[in-house]
């Protein structure tokens, strides 16, 4: 198998600063939530195989959830992905969780360019879930639990590409004008 990426931990600024805007204020004073999110920083693991036969990377949720019919949670997983150029890291539900509670990725799959590593979040990558459910069901994820996998993937481009684009920005910023 070719090598071709890394995964790292974002800076813990940075894992600080997208876990206030994700989950804003909760009570506690500014130094207990520091702490709080610092645990959380701390805990977090890199992605990785369950077994050698596995394509996907599984990704660990830095905390326990539970999603009824309908709802949807964003989490900061904590993690960027270093790939060789040509390559693109695919994000996918883990497959237990799309059987069991149709728990699907909001922008149906997640694609992580090689290029987002040097964006302005250092790459941040982001899940938003939310469960599709039909049959009533409430999905329950605990904290450190696989609840996305990721892909690596060799992609492509046409004879007559002449993209000279700069990545700019996180998140959506390709679409950005």
């Amino acid at each position: 198998m070719k090598r071709i990426a890394k995964f790292e931990k974002i800076s813990i600024e940075q894992f600080i600063k997208d876990w206030e805007d994700t989950f804003p204020e909760n009570g506690k004073t500014s130094l207990e939530r520091r702490e709080e999110i610092t645990r959380i920083y701390e805990s977090i693991e890199l992605p990785k195989r369950a077994t050698a036969g596995s394509a996907g990377y599984d990704f660990y949720s830095p905390l326990s959830f539970s999603l009824a019919p309908r709802e949807g949670i964003k989490i900061p997983t904590g993690i960027r992905v270093s790939m060789e150029e040509g390559w693109v890291l695919k994000c996918y539900p883990r497959s237990g969780l799309g059987f069991k509670f149709r728990l699907q990725m909001n922008n149906t799959v997640g694609i992580i360019d090689s290029d987002y590593y040097y964006s302005d979040n250092e790459g941040h990558i982001f899940a938003k879930v939310t469960n599709d459910s039909n049959e009533g069901k409430t999905a329950e994820v605990k904290a450190w639990t696989g609840f996305m996998q990721g892909i690596f993937v060799e992609y492509g481009i046409t004879f007559d590409d002449e993209c000279e684009e700069i990545r700019n920005g996180g998140f959506g910023s390709t679409s950005k004008q």
